[in-house]
C-alpha cells in the first residue's frame, strides 16, 4: 500500500511539473473571421450594429486580454496581432458610438491603453512595436484598419496563420491598384498617395527599395512612370461606417 501510495505521489508530481498544454488559437481565428463577415462590407463597419450586440465584440476583445502566446508560431503571433488590432479598433468604436470618429475620443491610438495577450499597450504600440518592427513586413500596413475613410479597406476575414503570406500580398496589391486609394493624375505627371506613405515612409524602403514609388510599383498592375512627382491626398478621418 505505501509502495502504491508512493508511486502514485510520484505521478501527481511529474504532473505538476509537466509543461501546461499550449493555448489552442485557432477558435479566436475562426470567431474573427465568422465577425468580420457578419459586420464588414466593401471595407465598411456596421458600428451601429455592433454596438447594439456589444456582447460579440466584448467576447473576443476578452479573448485577445487573456491569450496566452508563449508557445504560438511568428506566424500565429503575426495574425493574431494583426486580427487583434482591428478588432480593438472596432471594440473601441463600438464602445463609444456614435462617433463621427475614432479622433472624437481623445488618446484613441497613443494614449488609451488595451490588454494584448497579457501585456498594456496602446494601439499606437501595438502596430509599431508588436507588428512593424518585429516583422519588418510593410504590407502590415493594409490590413489594419484605423476605422478612416481613408485608411486602407477593412478586410471582411479574419487573418488566417495557415494562409497569411497570401492574404498580405492580395490586401496590399488591392489597395495599391484602388484608384479611389492611389489617385494618379497623368494630366500633371503626379500621383498623389495617402499619408500613410508620408507617415511610415522609412517601412516602404526597409527592403532595399529606392523610394516609395518603387515600393508601390512591384504590386501595381500598370506601373507608375518613376518621372512622376508625389504628392499626399488630406486624409479623410470619417468614420468607415457602413
Amino acid at each position: 500500500m505505501k509502495k502504491f501510495i508512493y508511486s502514485f505521489s510520484i505521478i501527481l508530481l511529474l504532473s505538476a511539473l509537466a509543461p501546461a498544454e499550449a493555448e489552442n488559437l485557432d477558435p479566436f481565428f475562426e470567431q474573427t473571421d465568422a465577425f468580420l463577415k457578419k459586420y464588414v462590407k466593401d471595407g465598411r463597419v456596421a458600428y451601429k450594429e455592433i454596438n447594439s450586440n456589444f456582447s460579440g465584440i466584448e467576447s473576443l476583445y476578452k479573448t485577445i486580454n487573456a491569450a496566452d502566446l508563449s508557445s504560438a508560431s511568428d506566424l500565429e503571433k503575426k495574425a493574431f496581432y494583426i486580427n487583434a488590432y482591428n478588432l480593438i479598433v472596432i471594440y473601441q468604436v463600438s464602445k463609444y458610438y456614435p462617433l463621427k470618429s475614432a479622433l472624437d475620443q481623445s488618446g484613441f491610438f497613443d494614449k488609451v491603453k488595451h490588454t494584448v495577450a497579457g501585456e498594456s499597450m496602446t494601439l499606437n504600440a501595438l502596430e509599431i512595436k508588436k507588428l512593424i518592427l518585429t516583422y519588418k513586413d510593410p504590407r502590415i500596413h493594409f490590413t489594419l484598419a484605423c476605422a478612416a475613410v481613408s485608411c486602407p479597406p477593412l478586410a471582411s476575414f479574419g487573418y488566417d496563420p495557415k494562409q497569411l503570406d497570401r492574404q498580405l500580398q492580395e490586401r496590399t496589391t488591392l489597395a495599391l491598384n484602388d484608384p479611389e486609394w492611389l489617385k494618379i493624375r497623368t494630366d500633371q505627371n503626379k500621383v498623389y498617395l495617402s499619408k500613410i506613405f508620408d507617415w511610415y515612409k522609412k517601412d516602404f524602403t526597409m527592403s532595399g527599395e529606392s523610394s516609395v514609388l518603387d515600393f508601390i510599383n512591384k504590386y501595381r498592375t500598370k506601373k507608375i512612370p518613376g518621372t512622376f512627382k508625389v504628392d499626399y491626398y488630406e486624409y479623410n478621418w470619417s468614420l468607415n461606417e457602413s
